[in-house]
C-alpha cells in the first residue's frame, strides 16, 4: 500500500489550482503544468496509453471516504487494462491510500449498504453485470465467480457510476442491454432496464435479483447523428414513485437541422433528457416519448442526480455545453466535446433544473477541439453534512480532453447557499518555459 499525498490550489469554496500566463483561447496549452484542479487520488502510470473512468466516491458509517475509478484504453497496460482501484481517505480528502486492485472490474459505482462496502459493474465492456462486497472498508473483496457469489446476470450490458436507491424495501439500479451490431457502441442500441433486490437479501445471489422489461431508444423520436440513451439514474420522484433519468444523446449529423422536432420540439439540443417511470414491484417500466423528455442542461455526459432532504431538492454536477453550435459544419470540432465546465445544479421536482454555481470552468463557451488535454467529466459526489464531495475523472495535460490522466477529489463547501456570484475565475495553464 502506498500513500499519495499531493500539494494543491484553493479557489474560494473549491479546491482546485490556476496559474496565469496562457490565455483561455488557446486551443493547444503548453506542456508545462501545474497540479490538477483538487486532490490528486490518482495519476495515471501510463497517461499516453492508459486512461482514467468511472470515478465514484462513498461514505463509510465511520466517516471513511472511500473512492474508485477503472482503466481504460485500446493500449492500455495488460496488467491494468478493465480493473478498478480502489482508495479511501481518513482525513477528509486530503490524502488518500490505494486498498485494492480488483480485476475483470469496470463501470462501476461504490456504495454502503447495512455497513458493507459494495462495488456493482460489469466484468469487462459490454460484458455480465457483476457485485462485489467487501466488509472490511474496501481492502479486500469477494470475486463473482457465478451466480452464487456475484455474477448477476450474463450477457452484454452498459453501465456507469451513477446513483441507486432504497424504495418500498428494495435497492434499485438501472443498467442497459447492448442490442447492436459487434464492433460498435452507439446509444441507439442500448434498452434500458432496471434491477432490484429485498434489502435483507444477499446481494451476492443472482437468485434474489429482479430484473424490468427492456425499453429500447425509439428511431424516430430524435434526429441526430447517433441518437440513444444511457447512464440512468434510479431516484425517487416528488409523488413518491421511482424513476429513471438518463442522458440522451441528441448530437446532430450535417443533415439535421439544428432545432429539435417531435417529441423533443422546445427543448434546447445538447440539453435532453428522459425520465422512465418504475413499477413497485420491479418487474415493469415504462415510457411515454410524448411527456418523458424534458430539459436537464448537462444531458450530454453522465451525471448523477441524488435527492437532499434539508431543502427538498434534487443537485446534480453537470458538464455544461457552453457553446452548443461548435462543431455543427466543422467536424473538428462538437459540442459534445464540452466536458470542460462543472456546474452545481438543483431542481424541485426533476424537470425544471437552475444553474446554482460554476464549480470548474475551462475555455468556457469557447468550442473544443478533439485534442484539447483539458476535461472533468463522469462526476460523481456525496452529500457530506452541508458541503458536497466528488471525484472527476479529469484530464490535466492528457493526452486528449476524454483520455483522462488523473482521478481528482473535490469538495464544495456549504454547497446550499452557493450562488452564481461565487463562482471561481476560469482556471488557467501555466505558461510555457523559453525551451518548450
Amino acid at each position: 500500500m502506498r500513500i499519495m499525498l499531493h500539494s494543491c490550489f484553493c479557489f474560494v469554496l473549491f479546491a482546485g489550482s490556476a496559474a496565469a500566463g496562457l490565455a483561455s483561447s488557446s486551443p493547444t496549452p503548453p506542456q508545462s503544468w501545474l497540479q490538477p484542479p483538487g486532490v490528486v487520488v490518482e495519476a495515471s502510470p501510463e497517461p499516453e496509453t492508459t486512461f482514467i473512468g468511472s470515478p465514484s466516491i462513498a461514505i463509510m458509517s465511520d466517516g471513511c471516504y472511500v473512492a474508485s475509478h477503472d482503466f481504460f484504453g485500446p493500449k492500455a497496460r495488460a496488467d491494468l487494462s478493465g480493473s478498478t482501484r480502489v482508495f479511501a481517505s481518513r482525513d477528509r480528502g486530503a490524502t488518500w491510500q490505494q486498498l485494492a486492485q480488483l480485476q475483470e472490474q469496470i463501470w462501476s459505482v461504490l456504495f454502503v449498504h447495512r455497513k458493507a462496502l459494495y462495488l456493482m459493474g460489469l466484468s469487462k465492456e459490454y460484458s455480465d453485470i457483476v457485485i462485489r462486497r467487501s466488509l472490511d472498508g474496501g481492502r479486500t473483496w469477494t470475486t463473482p465467480v457465478d451466480e452464487h457469489t456475484g455474477r448477476l446476470f450474463r450477457g452484454h450490458y452498459h453501465c456507469s457510476p451513477t446513483a441507486g436507491a432504497k424504495s418500498g424495501g428494495r435497492l434499485w439500479r438501472a443498467f442497459a442491454r447492448y442490442a447492436g451490431p459487434e464492433g460498435t457502441s452507439s446509444g441507439r442500441f442500448l434498452n434500458t432496464f432496471v434491477v432490484s433486490a429485498p434489502e435483507d437479501a444477499d446481494l451476492l445471489q443472482a437468485q434474489n435479483w429482479t430484473r424490468t422489461n427492456e425499453i429500447p431508444f425509439g428511431a424516430d423520436w430524435i434526429s441526430g447523428d447517433r441518437p440513444g440513451w444511457q447512464d440512468g439514474n434510479v431516484v425517487i420522484a416528488p409523488n413518491g414513485r421511482l424513476v429513471n433519468v438518463l442522458m440522451v444523446d441528441t448530437r446532430p449529423s450535417l443533415r439535421d437541422r439544428f432545432p429539435l422536432e417531435g417529441p423533443v420540439a422546445g427543448i434546447s439540443r445538447y440539453e435532453v433528457a428522459a425520465m422512465i417511470d418504475i413499477a413497485a414491484d420491479g418487474r415493469s417500466i415504462d415510457f411515454n416519448s410524448r411527456s418523458g423528455f424534458f430539459q436537464f442542461p448537462g444531458s450530454q455526459a453522465k451525471f448523477t442526480i441524488r435527492f437532499d432532504p434539508q431543502t427538498r431538492l434534487y443537485w446534480s454536477l453537470v458538464n455544461k455545453i457552453t457553446n452548443p453550435y461548435a462543431g455543427y459544419d466543422n467536424t473538428d470540432y462538437a459540442a459534445v466535446w464540452q466536458r470542460n465546465v462543472v456546474v452545481l445544479t438543483s431542481s424541485p421536482d426533476l424537470r425544471h433544473w437552475d444553474e446554482r454555481y460554476i464549480a470548474l470552468r475551462w475555455r468556457e463557451g469557447l468550442p473544443v477541439y478533439h485534442f484539447d488535454r483539458v476535461g472533468f467529466q463522469y462526476i460523481d459526489w456525496r452529500f457530506d453534512g452541508d458541503d458536497i464531495i466528488a471525484v472527476s475523472r479529469t484530464s490535466w495535460n492528457g493526452s486528449t480532453y476524454h483520455n483522462a490522466n488523473y482521478l481528482t477529489f473535490h469538495r464544495l463547501r456549504n454547497f446550499r447557499t452557493l450562488t452564481l456570484a461565487d463562482s471561481p475565475p476560469p482556471l488557467m495553464a501555466p505558461a510555457a518555459s523559453a525551451d518548450e
